[in-house]
Protein backbone atom coordinates (compact mmCIF):
# COMPACT_ATOMS: atom_id res chain seq x y z
CA UNK A 1 0.00 0.00 0.00
CA UNK A 2 1.74 3.12 -0.81
CA UNK A 3 0.40 6.32 0.27
CA UNK A 4 0.17 9.25 -2.50
CA UNK A 5 -0.67 13.14 -1.96
CA UNK A 6 -3.38 14.52 -3.83
CA UNK A 7 -7.09 14.04 -3.04
CA UNK A 8 -9.90 12.29 -5.57
CA UNK A 9 -13.38 11.57 -4.93
CA UNK A 10 -16.60 9.86 -6.48
CA UNK A 11 -20.23 10.46 -5.52
CA UNK A 12 -23.16 8.80 -7.04
CA UNK A 13 -26.49 8.82 -5.83
CA UNK A 14 -29.95 7.63 -7.87
CA UNK A 15 -32.46 9.59 -6.81
CA UNK A 16 -36.69 8.18 -7.48
CA UNK A 17 -39.29 11.18 -7.15
CA UNK A 18 -38.28 14.85 -6.27
CA UNK A 19 -40.19 13.77 -2.76
CA UNK A 20 -38.65 11.08 -2.11
CA UNK A 21 -34.49 10.21 -0.49
CA UNK A 22 -31.78 8.28 -2.44
CA UNK A 23 -32.57 4.38 -1.91
CA UNK A 24 -28.99 3.49 -3.75
CA UNK A 25 -26.20 5.29 -2.69
CA UNK A 26 -22.65 4.85 -3.91
CA UNK A 27 -19.10 6.41 -3.21
CA UNK A 28 -15.55 5.77 -3.90
CA UNK A 29 -13.34 8.24 -2.07
CA UNK A 30 -9.52 8.49 -1.95
CA UNK A 31 -8.10 11.17 -0.32
CA UNK A 32 -4.24 11.68 0.82
CA UNK A 33 -2.11 14.51 2.29
CA UNK A 34 -0.52 15.86 4.92
CA UNK A 35 -2.61 17.61 7.60
CA UNK A 36 -5.37 17.41 9.86
CA UNK A 37 -8.33 15.17 8.85
CA UNK A 38 -12.42 14.57 10.29
CA UNK A 39 -14.61 12.78 8.52
CA UNK A 40 -18.40 11.49 9.49
CA UNK A 41 -20.74 8.90 7.88
CA UNK A 42 -23.37 7.23 8.77
CA UNK A 43 -26.08 5.26 6.49
CA UNK A 44 -29.19 3.00 7.37
CA UNK A 45 -31.40 1.22 4.74
CA UNK A 46 -34.65 1.64 6.93
CA UNK A 47 -35.25 4.18 10.10
CA UNK A 48 -35.84 2.68 13.37
CA UNK A 49 -34.53 -0.26 14.50
CA UNK A 50 -34.67 -2.14 11.89
CA UNK A 51 -32.73 -3.05 8.30
CA UNK A 52 -29.34 -2.31 8.24
CA UNK A 53 -26.85 0.29 9.79
CA UNK A 54 -23.39 1.58 9.64
CA UNK A 55 -21.53 4.62 11.52
CA UNK A 56 -17.56 5.69 9.94
CA UNK A 57 -15.81 8.13 11.96
CA UNK A 58 -11.91 9.31 11.39
CA UNK A 59 -10.23 12.28 12.63
CA UNK A 60 -6.38 13.12 13.72
CA UNK A 61 -3.24 14.51 12.37
CA UNK A 62 -0.34 13.38 10.54
CA UNK A 63 -0.01 11.94 6.92
CA UNK A 64 -2.49 9.86 5.61
CA UNK A 65 -3.85 7.37 3.10
CA UNK A 66 -7.89 6.18 2.32
CA UNK A 67 -9.51 4.89 0.57
CA UNK A 68 -13.19 3.84 1.20
CA UNK A 69 -15.92 2.16 -1.24
CA UNK A 70 -18.96 2.33 0.28
CA UNK A 71 -22.64 1.12 -1.29
CA UNK A 72 -26.22 0.80 0.18
CA UNK A 73 -29.66 -0.30 -1.15
CA UNK A 74 -32.37 0.43 0.90
CA UNK A 75 -34.85 -1.89 -1.52
CA UNK A 76 -32.16 -4.43 -1.49
CA UNK A 77 -31.32 -3.97 2.03
CA UNK A 78 -27.82 -4.22 1.76
CA UNK A 79 -24.51 -1.99 2.68
CA UNK A 80 -21.11 -3.11 1.27
CA UNK A 81 -17.80 -1.65 2.45
CA UNK A 82 -14.21 -1.63 1.81
CA UNK A 83 -11.23 0.87 3.30
CA UNK A 84 -8.18 0.62 2.82
CA UNK A 85 -5.89 3.20 4.82
CA UNK A 86 -2.39 3.92 6.13
CA UNK A 87 -2.31 6.74 8.94
CA UNK A 88 1.07 8.40 10.25
CA UNK A 89 0.79 10.34 13.84
CA UNK A 90 2.51 13.58 14.31
CA UNK A 91 1.11 17.42 14.92
CA UNK A 92 0.95 19.91 12.17
CA UNK A 93 0.90 23.61 12.46
CA UNK A 94 -1.03 26.11 9.77
CA UNK A 95 -2.04 29.59 9.94
CA UNK A 96 -5.23 28.19 10.88
CA UNK A 97 -3.78 26.70 14.38
CA UNK A 98 -1.85 23.66 15.37
CA UNK A 99 -3.84 20.29 15.20
CA UNK A 100 -2.19 17.17 17.53
CA UNK A 101 -4.48 14.49 17.65
CA UNK A 102 -3.72 11.12 17.58
CA UNK A 103 -5.51 9.39 15.21
CA UNK A 104 -9.12 7.68 15.67
CA UNK A 105 -10.56 5.35 13.31
CA UNK A 106 -14.36 3.51 14.38
CA UNK A 107 -16.30 2.22 12.46
CA UNK A 108 -20.23 0.28 13.72
CA UNK A 109 -22.19 -2.27 11.29
CA UNK A 110 -25.47 -3.59 12.90
CA UNK A 111 -27.73 -5.73 10.81
CA UNK A 112 -31.19 -6.23 13.11
CA UNK A 113 -32.37 -8.72 10.24
CA UNK A 114 -29.19 -11.04 11.49
CA UNK A 115 -29.36 -9.85 14.97
CA UNK A 116 -25.44 -9.08 14.31
CA UNK A 117 -22.90 -6.49 14.92
CA UNK A 118 -19.64 -5.53 14.19
CA UNK A 119 -17.44 -2.99 16.27
CA UNK A 120 -13.71 -1.53 15.15
CA UNK A 121 -12.24 1.17 16.54
CA UNK A 122 -9.31 2.81 17.37
CA UNK A 123 -7.71 5.19 18.95
CA UNK A 124 -5.00 7.00 20.28
CA UNK A 125 -3.47 5.65 16.99
CA UNK A 126 0.49 6.84 16.19
CA UNK A 127 0.41 4.43 13.26
CA UNK A 128 -2.35 2.06 11.26
CA UNK A 129 -2.36 -0.12 8.01
CA UNK A 130 -5.19 -1.39 7.59
CA UNK A 131 -7.86 -3.48 5.09
CA UNK A 132 -11.50 -3.85 6.09
CA UNK A 133 -14.14 -5.14 4.23
CA UNK A 134 -17.54 -5.25 5.46
CA UNK A 135 -20.71 -7.00 4.03
CA UNK A 136 -24.30 -6.91 5.71
CA UNK A 137 -27.82 -8.03 3.91
CA UNK A 138 -30.92 -8.91 4.81
CA UNK A 139 -33.56 -10.74 2.86
CA UNK A 140 -36.80 -13.21 3.06
CA UNK A 141 -33.99 -16.27 2.98
CA UNK A 142 -30.45 -14.88 4.24
CA UNK A 143 -29.36 -12.75 6.74
CA UNK A 144 -25.78 -12.28 7.04
CA UNK A 145 -23.26 -10.04 8.41
CA UNK A 146 -19.62 -10.74 7.61
CA UNK A 147 -16.11 -8.78 7.97
CA UNK A 148 -12.44 -9.40 7.40
CA UNK A 149 -10.14 -7.30 9.12
CA UNK A 150 -6.61 -6.99 8.10
CA UNK A 151 -4.74 -4.54 10.53
CA UNK A 152 -1.08 -3.44 11.88
CA UNK A 153 -1.43 -1.12 14.66
CA UNK A 154 0.04 1.36 17.65
CA UNK A 155 -2.33 2.51 19.76
CA UNK A 156 -5.32 0.98 21.13
CA UNK A 157 -7.70 -1.24 19.61
CA UNK A 158 -11.22 -2.61 20.32
CA UNK A 159 -12.85 -4.97 17.68
CA UNK A 160 -15.95 -6.99 18.45
CA UNK A 161 -19.01 -8.78 17.18
CA UNK A 162 -22.40 -9.34 19.14
CA UNK A 163 -25.22 -11.99 17.57
CA UNK A 164 -28.39 -11.82 19.53
CA UNK A 165 -31.48 -13.60 19.10
CA UNK A 166 -34.99 -12.30 19.99
CA UNK A 167 -37.14 -14.65 21.67
CA UNK A 168 -41.14 -14.77 22.52
CA UNK A 169 -40.46 -13.09 25.75
CA UNK A 170 -37.04 -11.63 25.83
CA UNK A 171 -33.38 -11.21 23.66
CA UNK A 172 -30.59 -13.57 24.70
CA UNK A 173 -26.82 -13.99 23.00
CA UNK A 174 -26.04 -16.01 21.04
CA UNK A 175 -22.10 -15.20 21.21
CA UNK A 176 -19.92 -12.50 21.74
CA UNK A 177 -16.71 -11.64 20.90
CA UNK A 178 -14.60 -8.56 22.12
CA UNK A 179 -10.78 -8.09 21.59
CA UNK A 180 -9.17 -4.97 23.53
CA UNK A 181 -5.72 -4.14 22.95
CA UNK A 182 -2.87 -1.65 23.82
CA UNK A 183 0.19 -1.37 22.53
CA UNK A 184 2.08 -2.70 18.83
CA UNK A 185 -0.11 -5.67 17.49
CA UNK A 186 -0.91 -7.34 14.17
CA UNK A 187 -4.39 -8.60 13.62
CA UNK A 188 -6.37 -10.89 11.55
CA UNK A 189 -9.98 -11.59 11.64
CA UNK A 190 -12.75 -12.91 9.83
CA UNK A 191 -16.10 -12.50 10.93
CA UNK A 192 -19.60 -14.03 9.66
CA UNK A 193 -23.01 -13.91 11.25
CA UNK A 194 -25.63 -15.98 9.77
CA UNK A 195 -29.32 -16.19 10.24
CA UNK A 196 -32.11 -17.17 8.33
CA UNK A 197 -34.66 -15.51 9.79
CA UNK A 198 -35.92 -11.89 10.86
CA UNK A 199 -36.00 -9.88 14.18
CA UNK A 200 -38.57 -8.18 14.95
CA UNK A 201 -37.70 -4.07 15.26
CA UNK A 202 -38.56 -2.65 19.20
CA UNK A 203 -39.07 0.59 20.46
CA UNK A 204 -35.72 0.41 22.07
CA UNK A 205 -32.26 -0.39 20.53
CA UNK A 206 -31.50 -3.95 21.12
CA UNK A 207 -28.75 -4.01 18.92
CA UNK A 208 -26.37 -1.18 20.13
CA UNK A 209 -22.32 -1.08 19.27
CA UNK A 210 -20.24 -2.98 21.38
Amino acid sequence: MSRRIGAGILVVLVVIGSAMAANHVYERSVISGVGYRSHEMVGMTSDGYDGQKIVKKVSGSGSFYDRTEFEMDSIDDTINFTQEAEFEYFPTSYQTGKYDQKWMDKTCVVNYDAGGVFTEDYTDVESLLKETQISSIGNDTTNSLEAVVSTDVIGVVHIGWLSVEKGEKRYFEVGRSVEDAVGVFSIDKVIQLLSNSTCDPSRVDWLPCI
